[in-house]
């Protein structure tokens, strides 16, 4: 019989001895983290902390559309269904009108606008059905606009990655802006070139993607468990690059759309099938591990799109904007797996590092399958 490791050549009582702790493992990983999940509120994942925004800047006015998370303004919410109706904010617009005002600052210079809170025309667009609001705010000023200073304020406490996705119209031109905890003022111009802005919000913004994204980090570290050597890493990391660039192109474009629920789902799905085969087929998945991560990366790639869905991008800008997007994205994957075989490489001289993979794919499985269950049956 072989030295025990990360090899599958075992008699038959090895194998079961095997099986038997993958199982116990699996099970003691999925029972902690449902006990968890049940005690956490689902919400729709990626959007929870975001809002929208599309702002438009006329003469002597900015029109803004936000669609943000209610809870931010659960004082309005007096049926608590999670979204404001119009009757609702007709009837504390006052009190909008102060909140907003705070969070929500816009100048010409030294001269802040009178901001006026109106309900949303029908159809506008809102990310999270039941967990977001859509309102129209209006900043008027006496003279036309020279120079326009946005300060954005609205963002979930205590979260990191909260942020606000803004396209902005002004002086002819379409422009986009990511507002995060970090990044809280805007300065506009009439005619000011904002191409070189727009790159670099939409690197960042895929960097953020990926380094908030739970779900798509944890995918890549479920892969890269099954080791396999340089040659196949590559082949790995490849596919799921060349996977998830076409879909997100595709998505962007609005030619290849599935439902939010049915991607996010997937995505869970994706992480529990890989972390799996990690365990029941081992090395004998090598072979085949690039074809599955390629067919699992259009999934993720639609997850990727759909912070750009939700924003208006002039057709102008798109092209940008989704290279941007998708090069923050490789920047991020890559420190993810850098970071990831740096802490491979340092523990591959210990005697349980075949043991701590077997752990990380066991538990990488299990947070999987609870994903799946929250976002596919809405616990």
């Amino acid at each position: 019989m072989s030295a025990p490791g990360w090899s599958w050549e075992w008699d038959r009582e090895a194998r079961r001895r095997m099986v038997l702790r993958t199982v116990k493992c699996v099970t003691a990983c999925g029972a902690l983290l449902l006990a968890w999940s049940l005690g956490t509120p689902t919400v729709e994942a990626h959007w929870a902390d975001q809002a929208v925004a599309e702002i438009k800047v006329e003469a002597a006015q900015a029109r803004i559309t936000l669609a943000f998370p209610t809870s931010l303004a659960i004082f309005a919410d007096d049926d608590h269904d999670g979204q404001l109706s119009a009757q609702e904010v007709r009837r504390h617009r006052a009190e909008l009108e102060t909140f907003l005002g705070q969070h929500i600052r816009v100048a010409d210079g030294d001269a802040r606008g009178a901001l006026a809170v109106e309900p949303a025309s029908t159809g506008d667009v809102t990310p999270g059905p039941g967990t977001h609001s859509t309102l129209l705010l209006v900043y008027r000023w006496s003279k036309p606009i020279k120079t326009l200073a946005i300060q954005y304020e609205l963002f979930v406490p205590g979260v990191s990655t909260a942020s606000c996705l803004a396209t902005i119209v002004y002086g002819g031109q379409v422009r986009t802006f990511v507002f995060t905890p970090e990044r809280r003022t805007l300065t506009l111009a009439s005619g000011t070139a904002s191409l070189w802005h727009q790159g670099i919000s939409f690197t960042a913004l895929g960097i953020r993607h990926i380094l908030t994204g739970h779900d798509h980090m944890l995918f890549l570290v479920s892969l890269l468990m099954l080791g396999g050597g340089l040659r196949s890493l590559l082949k790995t990391v490849t596919a799921f690059t060349v996977a998830h660039s076409v879909t997100l192109s595709l998505a962007a474009l609005g030619i290849a759309t599935l439902p939010p629920r049915l991607v996010e789902s997937g995505i869970a799905l994706s992480i529990a099938y890989v972390a799996a085969e990690n365990l029941w087929r081992g090395a004998h998945a090598i072979r085949t591990r690039w074809f599955v991560t390629f067919s699992f990366g259009l999934i993720h790639g639609l997850g990727f799109a759909t912070i750009l869905r939700q924003l208006a991008i002039s057709r102008a800008n798109l092209a940008l904007s989704l290279v941007s997007f998708n090069f923050g994205v490789e920047l991020g994957q890559i420190a993810v797996v850098t970071a990831a075989l740096l802490s491979l490489g340092a523990l591959a001289t210990l005697p349980w590092e075949s043991t701590m993979r077997r752990w990380v794919s066991a538990a990488a499985a299990a947070i999987g399958i609870v994903w799946f269950i929250q976002r596919a049956f809405l616990v």
